[in-house]
């Protein structure tokens, strides 16, 4: 009897770690991606996925993840933060954005969508971090307003507000950098 108990024990807990490892396997990539679009940085992003994870697991133990989207860029975004808070540094830049080559594009495309990007990136590292999130969330990594909501604890109609005053501030922003 007592080796059936151990082995549900252990049936649970291996269970729990597949279940975990299949969160990581599909969440991993979209956490780095959004950690170093705000941080504008491979290791720092690459160190905060991994607290992520760790924090995730952690909790994991102890608790069910209902929503695990949301608890994984929640926790992302509050790494983040931590993070800015630490350092006080801009979390965008240009420069420490990987170069993507395009064969089938032209080298004056290229510079056109170049500066182009530059233009965005600009515009976008002036805005407040919360728009900057907003964009980010909506427009890089693809999510819905309503899984913005949950990963920003707002309701979904001001997450929508959100983005929609985040894309004017952005919009008015690259509107100033064209006319100088």
């Amino acid at each position: 009897m007592r080796g059936n108990i151990k082995n549900f024990f252990m049936d649970k807990n291996s269970q729990k770690k597949k279940k975990f490892s299949a969160f990581y396997d599909k969440y991993v990539n979209q956490i780095y991606r959004f950690l170093f679009l705000r941080t504008s940085s491979k290791e720092v992003a690459e160190d905060l996925t991994s607290q992520v994870f760790l924090k995730g697991w952690e909790f994991y133990l102890r608790n069910e993840i209902f929503d695990p989207k949301s608890f994984f860029y929640q926790t992302a975004r509050n790494l983040a933060t931590d993070y800015f808070r630490q350092k006080q540094k801009n979390p965008i830049s240009l420069e420490s954005l990987p170069e993507i080559p395009d064969p089938r594009i032209s080298v004056e495309e290229k510079i056109i969508y170049d500066l182009e990007l530059e233009k965005i990136f600009l515009a976008l590292s002036q805005l407040k971090p919360e728009y900057q999130e907003a964009i980010l969330l909506r427009y890089v990594e693809g999510l819905s307003p309503k899984e913005i909501s949950k990963i920003l604890e707002k309701s979904e109609g001001a997450t929508r507000v959100l983005i929609s005053r985040a894309l004017n501030a952005l919009k008015e922003k690259i509107n100033k950098i064209e006319m100088t």
